[in-house]
C-alpha cells in the first residue's frame, strides 16, 4: 500500500484522492465488496469527530488576524525595540512568528504574512539572503510546536489524548526553540555585523513613553486573544472547538476595532476557511480509510512482528518511529503525516507504556524539522511565492541549515530531559 501511495502522490495525484484510491483498491482485493462497509466506517468516523470541529475555526482565525492589521503594527513594535541588537530585524521577526503562532496555529499563513513585511525590511538593511530566508522559514515554521496548533488537535483527536495536556506539553519545549533560534541570531549578528548605511537617514526617535504606549496598544489586544484561547483550554473551562470559536470571534472584533473590518474581507477569510478546512478534513478522512484497510490487511501485526525481531527495544521503537515520521516529511504534508503514523503507532506506545504526551512533542518537533529540510521543504516553498527574484532556492536551503541543526538540539534535550514536555501537563490542565 505504501509504494503504490507514493507513486500516486509522485505522479501529481492530490494526497487525499492517492489515499483513497489505495485504500478502495487494497480494500476490494483484500475483502471484496464488503470492503466498502470498512471505508464508510472510516470516513464516517472522521467526519463525525467533534474535536476536529476546531480546526475550520483555527483557520478562520488565523485569517481575519491577517487582515486584522494587528500584524503590520506588531513588526513595528518587535522593530522598535530589537532594532539596535545584533540582527535586530531578525530577531524582531522571529518573535513576530512566535507571537503569531501563538494567536493563529496555522503555519503556511504566519510564513507568508511576516514574510511579506519582513523581506523588504531586511533587504533594505542589507542583510544576507540565506540568513532572511532562514529567519522566515523558521519563524513561519513555530506554528507546529507554538500551542494552539492545529497539527497538535488534530495528533490528540486521533491518538485520543487530551488536547489541553499536548497543548501544555509543548509549550516549553517551544519556547525552548524559540530562545535557540533568538540566541543564535544574535551570535550571527555578533560575528557578521552588518556594516552602516552611510546614505541612510538616521532613524526616528521614539521617547520611552511613546515606546511604551504603542508595545501596550499593540501587544494587549493580541496576548488577551491567546489568554482567551489558550487559557480556557488548558484551565479546562472549554473544550478546544470552543476556545477556537472564541479565537475567531476576537479576531472578527481586532478587525473592527482596527477599522479593517468589510464584508469584502470577511467574504476572503471565509473562503479561505472552506477551501483550506475542505482540504484538510478531504486528507483526515482519507488517511482514516487508508489506515483502517491498513490495519485490517495485518498491516499492525507486520509491524509488531518487524519490531520484535529487530529486538528494537523500546528507545529502539521510539527512534524508528521518529526516522519513519522524518522520512515521510519528504514526500507528504504535515497532514497525511500525522494521519498515517498517529493511528499506527499510538498502540505501540500504549502497550510500551512510553508517556503518550512526551512522544508527541517529540513527533511534532520532527514533523517542523521536516518543514524546514530541503529538497521538499513546505517552508521553502511557502517562501518562494513571495520572495524576490535575486533570492534563490540555493540561498534559501543555506539558510534554513542552522535552524534545522538548532530543532534537532530541541529534540535532543527533550529526549535527554523529558520534563520539559510532561512537567506543565500536570501542574496546569484543569487545575
Amino acid at each position: 500500500m505504501f509504494p503504490a501511495l507514493f507513486a500516486l502522490i509522485l505522479l501529481g495525484i492530490p494526497v487525499a484522492f492517492s489515499l483513497t484510491i489505495v485504500a478502495a483498491g487494497a480494500g476490494l482485493v483484500a475483502f471484496g465488496d464488503v470492503a466498502f462497509n470498512q471505508l464508510y466506517g472510516s470516513f464516517y468516523t472522521a467526519s463525525t469527530n467533534y474535536i476536529l470541529s476546531a480546526v475550520p475555526m483555527f483557520i478562520l482565525m488565523g485569517a481575519l488576524l491577517e487582515r486584522s492589521g494587528i500584524a503590520e503594527r506588531l513588526f513595528r513594535v518587535m522593530n522598535m525595540w530589537l532594532s539596535r541588537l545584533p540582527n535586530g530585524l531578525a530577531l524582531a521577526t522571529i518573535a513576530m512568528g512566535a507571537i503569531f503562532a501563538a494567536a493563529a496555529g496555522v503555519v503556511g499563513a504566519v510564513e507568508v504574512m511576516i514574510g511579506m513585511m519582513a523581506i523588504p525590511a531586511m533587504q533594505k538593511a542589507r542583510y544576507n539572503n540565506s540568513l532572511i530566508a532562514g529567519t522566515i522559514c523558521a519563524g513561519g515554521s513555530l506554528g507546529t510546536t507554538i500551542p494552539p496548533s492545529v497539527i497538535a488537535v488534530m495528533y490528540a483527536s486521533l491518538a485520543q489524548m487530551s488536547v489541553g495536556k499536548l497543548l501544555a506539553g509543548m509549550m516549553l519545549p517551544g519556547l525552548l526553540m524559540v530562545a535557540l533560534f533568538l540566541i543564535y541570531i544574535v551570535i550571527h549578528g555578533m560575528l557578521n555585523p552588518i556594516p552602516p548605511d552611510l546614505d541612510e537617514k538616521p532613524a526616528e526617535i521614539i521617547l520611552l513613553g511613546e515606546k511604551l504606549r504603542l508595545t501596550v496598544v499593540t501587544l494587549v489586544p493580541v496576548f488577551a486573544l491567546i489568554l482567551a484561547v489558550l487559557g480556557t483550554i488548558l484551565a479546562g473551562i472549554a473544550s478546544p472547538t470552543e476556545a477556537a470559536a472564541v479565537g475567531a470571534l476576537g479576531a472578527l472584533l481586532l478587525c473592527i476595532i482596527n477599522r479593517r473590518f468589510s464584508f469584502g474581507v470577511l467574504s476572503e477569510s471565509l473562503s479561505i476557511t472552506v477551501r483550506i478546512t475542505a482540504m484538510i478534513l478531504l486528507i483526515v478522512a482519507a488517511g482514516t480509510m487508508f489506515m483502517g484497510v491498513f490495519a485490517a490487511n495485518g498491516g499492525a501485526r507486520l509491524i509488531r512482528s518487524f519490531i520484535e525481531t529487530a529486538g528494537l527495544g523500546t528507545t529502539g521503537m521510539i527512534v524508528f518511529f521518529l526516522l519513519v515520521v522524518f522520512v515521510l516529511g519528504f514526500v507528504l504534508d504535515w497532514t497525511a503525516n500525522i494521519l498515517i503514523v498517529v493511528p499506527m503507532f499510538t498502540p505501540f506506545i500504549r502497550s510500551s507504556g512510553v508517556d503518550p504526551v512526551w512522544f508527541a512533542t517529540m513527533v511534532l518537533v520532527v514533523i517542523q524539522t521536516g518543514y524546514l529540510t530541503p529538497p521538499m521543504a513546505s517552508s521553502i516553498f511557502y517562501l518562494k511565492s513571495i520572495a524576490p527574484p535575486d533570492m534563490t532556492y540555493g540561498q534559501m536551503c543555506r539558510g534554513v541549515l542552522p535552524f534545522i541543526g538548532l530543532q534537532i538540539l530541541t529534540l535532543l534535550m527533550i529526549v535527554m530531559f523529558p520534563f520539559l514536555s510532561t512537567w506543565l501537563p500536570d501542574r496546569i490542565v484543569g487545575f
